[in-house]
């Protein structure tokens, strides 16, 4: 019976926090004995410490693998349906256009840490984790990770100039970033922030 309502509320191939799931009556220790055995029994695969899934069929024998990306959307980018977090640093960089570079730390904003930094482990990829300066929303997620990356933007990037600022301002318009959303945040940040915005074009670029 545990399965059907892991199947109902979750599906396959998503991953499954042991610590979120309430059945009936049950108590943790119940539900964590259930889950053993259906682990036992191959109807339920464990992806880490606390995260299951329920693997698809598929023509390998192993079955359906969990992606990574889905464990962190769930547990760090998301709650409720609602965005919650957002990816920054050299991996941001990177899917800007902006850097070759290939994070190898996982950089992470998120509602779901109260420390300023935390440092932990997810499926043995070490992710970085940062308190946000205001509450992520899905209204202002876009700009506040756009200003985030303004810190680091003469650190990392590789391309300077109009063109530079031409794949900044690409990734604006496809998210749907205005100057004026920037201008709402920009008091949270330090003054370089600002400057920054001029250094790279931003400011005369942007439509309001």
């Amino acid at each position: 019976m545990l399965l059907e309502y892991l199947e109902s509320t979750y599906g396959v191939n998503q991953p499954i926090f042991i610590s979120r799931v309430r059945y009936g009556s049950c108590t943790t220790n119940s539900i964590r004995q259930q889950i053993k055995k259906l682990v036992d029994a191959g109807r339920l695969k464990k992806y880490d410490t606390g995260i299951y899934f329920i693997p698809g069929e598929t023509i390998f024998k192993s079955g359906a693998a969990l992606s990574w990306n889905k464990v962190v959307e769930e547990k760090y980018l998301f709650d409720g349906g609602q965005r919650a977090g957002y990816s920054t640093g050299i991996g941001f960089m990177n899917e800007l256009g902006l850097t070759s570079q290939v994070p190898s730390i996982c950089e992470i904003t998120t509602n779901k840490t109260a420390r300023e930094y935390r440092r932990v482990t997810v499926a043995g990829v070490p992710t970085i984790l940062r308190k946000p300066r205001v509450k992520i929303e899905d209204k202002n997620w876009n700009a506040l990770r756009l200003l985030d990356s303004m810190k680091e933007i003469a650190s990392f990037s590789e391309i300077s100039g109009a063109e530079r600022t031409r794949r900044l301002l690409d990734h604006m318009n496809a998210a749907g970033v205005r100057f004026q959303d920037l201008a709402k945040l920009l008091p949270l940040y330090p003054d370089q922030i600002y400057r920054n915005l001029y250094e790279t074009g931003l400011l005369n670029g942007i439509p309001a």
